[in-house]
């Protein structure tokens, strides 16, 4: 995989910066979050991946996955820019076998500094280098490079995690790819009442990891958000492709799921979804260009082989018919799950009531893909591999 930028391109100077927007309670929600995969070279139609996320949210208490978190103290922005804020680090593990979720669940207080910060080692120019650092005895961190050529991450699994077969060190770079996808896209977004959204994404890098001493060589994904409105129900998900190309769908929409109050999947009542704006995109290396779609469908089916992938609780993995498309060209996707994490979150609301949201990831294995331009069709055979993750979620958070 070759490496044509040098540093990571855009605008990186409120990348650790919360108080873009001012929060709003219950519903202000920040993270950054990273997903890292890995060939698997047990099964190359699979990738190993891991995810992880530094999140705080502007809530009087939260449930996640079952643990209480009631921040406390809210988060406090010196006049250096640096923030220290009550939050969460969590991650899941997935080893191309099993799940390993969750590898880290950790409520701890966490400081993010720019490198223009009196706390930061060296004279920094506030374009990007950085970290978020929880405050922690093990080494947490996330971080940006002075000159924006690379990210590093830092983790230790929780010792329930290791107790059950994880590993217990993750090390992981992020270093550009090229062109688009290694390019930062930002999106700004305010609805109404200061409702809205803020978000900064790298869609496609190359990354080392290495666990427990163990060195492999993957790719990476990156976002910062900003989300200050009731979650609903969505289908996301995104590709990457050996040649450095990236692909990714997304469907927000209104479903009698947003009723649902717990983790179970394939209820009856979920066969109704209306979609309310659907959006793609493809960086098409090949062919030299980006395409972006207006029009995305997602079909969500149970497999009835007899040999269907099942999660860590006994439920059938779902599959995922996907087809973006705009006047010129189209993409028709066929996904399986291999394996599912999820993260299950109650939050009370006014009047005694509790608010929930159940959001599922799904690392995939490719089944087919058919891209069309005009007479120009390319397939699955035309990519040594392509990996990728899938999101579902359902209930309302508010």
């Amino acid at each position: 995989m070759d490496s044509i930028n040098q540093n990571f391109k855009g605008d990186f100077s409120s990348l650790w910066r919360l108080d873009v927007m001012p929060p709003i309670r219950r519903l202000s929600w920040w993270w950054w979050w990273v997903l890292i995969l890995v060939p698997d070279p047990d099964n190359p139609s699979r990738s190993k991946q891991l995810m992880v996320l530094w999140s705080t949210k502007d809530t009087p208490a939260i449930r996640v996955s079952g643990h209480w978190w009631k921040p406390g103290k809210k988060m406090l922005v010196d006049e250096e820019g640096g923030h220290v804020l009550p939050g969460m680090v969590c991650a899941w593990w997935y080893d191309g076998d099993e799940m390993h979720e969750p590898l880290v669940m950790r409520e701890c207080r966490m400081a993010s500094i720019p490198d223009t910060h009196s706390l930061w080692p060296g004279n920094g120019e506030g374009k990007g280098a950085g970290a978020v650092v929880p405050l922690t005895a093990e080494d947490m961190s996330l971080g940006m490079t002075p000159g924006n050529e690379s990210f590093w991450i830092n983790l230790t699994s929780d010792q329930e995690a290791r107790s059950k077969g994880a590993p217990k060190t993750f090390e992981a770079e992020l270093t550009p790819w090229w062109g688009p996808p290694s390019e930062l896209t930002y999106r700004n977004n305010v609805y109404f009442l200061g409702m809205g959204y803020d978000i900064l994404r790298l869609q496609a890098t190359k990354c080392k990891l290495v666990v427990d001493g163990k060195e492999m060589e993957g790719t990476g994904y990156f976002q910062k958000v900003t989300v200050q409105a009731p979650s609903f129900p969505w289908f996301w998900g995104m590709l990457h492709f050996d040649d450095g190309s990236y692909l990714d769908w997304f469907m927000p929409h209104v479903s009698p799921m947003w009723t649902a109050t717990d983790d179970t999947p394939w209820r009856l009542r979920d066969v109704f979804r209306k979609p309310n704006i659907g959006t793609g995109v493809f960086h098409d290396r090949k062919g030299g260009k980006t395409h972006n779609f207006d029009n995305c469908e997602v079909k969500l089916s149970m497999p009835t082989e007899e040999d269907a992938l099942r999660d860590n609780d006994g439920n059938v993995l779902p599959r995922f018919n996907v087809r973006v498309w705009n006047e010129g060209a189209s993409a028709t996707i066929q996904v399986r799950a291999v394996s599912r994490a999820k993260w299950i979150f109650d939050q009370p609301t006014r009047a005694s009531w509790v608010s929930h949201l159940t959001y599922n990831e799904y690392p995939l294995e490719v089944e087919s893909i058919i891209f069309e331009e005009g007479s120009e069709v390319r397939s699955i055979e035309d990519y040594q591999w392509i990996h990728g993750n899938a999101e579902h979620a359902w209930g309302v958070l508010h």
